[in-house]
């Protein structure tokens, strides 16, 4: 099975239209939350040597473990739908959805949200440079630390995150003007990745 073959099967197919810089966009903005989530899950629930031991990273610490583990998933998943911007599944209901099935998906149904995820995440750099600091959102000490090697696999780590809301404002902006297009207008080849 070829490597487009599999990405396929994962994603479904590209949406007619679509040209190879979107999808590999796509691509990488779904894989931008993965680095942080496995340093997460690595420092907080396995109780990696990520953090100083003062930090806090103790794997006994009760509700923390699951947490992590959800907040991780659930940013995997909201960084995957990015590839329902560029793939039939984001401009068609799945056939197997009760109700909605096979009907067409609402343009600003997918954009109004998209562009919603992209401004929000457009505070991740500023967190990142508060980080930087030892500083959450608002000023306060985190109680983080690292050295040496810790602070590189956490910079290397978390910067991904910095592209994630930038990448998703492409990707919607791309959407919204393909789809305002209209079938007509659109290119009739579909451009795989």
């Amino acid at each position: 099975m070829s490597a487009h073959a599999m990405l396929e099967k994962l994603h479904g197919r590209t949406a007619p239209g679509v040209p190879r810089w979107a999808v590999r966009t796509a691509y990488v903005t779904s894989l931008t939350a993965l680095p942080a989530g496995l340093w997460r899950i690595a420092a907080f629930t396995f109780g990696a040597p990520l953090l100083e031991p003062s930090a806090g990273a103790d794997p006994d610490s009760g509700t923390l473990w699951w947490y992590v583990i959800v907040l991780s998933v659930v940013s995997e998943a909201l960084a995957f739908l990015a590839l329902g911007l560029v793939s039939e599944w984001g401009e068609r209901w799945p056939r197997r959805m009760p109700l909605l099935g096979g009907r067409p998906v609402p343009t600003l149904a997918a954009v109004i949200p998209a562009a919603l995820g992209a401004a929000a995440l457009m505070a991740l750099p500023y967190s990142l440079v508060m980080g930087a600091f030892g500083r959450g959102l608002t000023g306060e000490p985190t109680g983080l630390v690292t050295h040496g090697y810790q602070t590189v696999l956490f910079w290397a780590s978390y910067l991904p995150l910095g592209l994630w809301g930038p990448l998703l404002a492409v990707l919607t902006v791309h959407y919204y003007r393909r789809r305002a297009a209209g079938p007509a207008r659109r290119p009739s080849t579909v451009l795989a990745a």
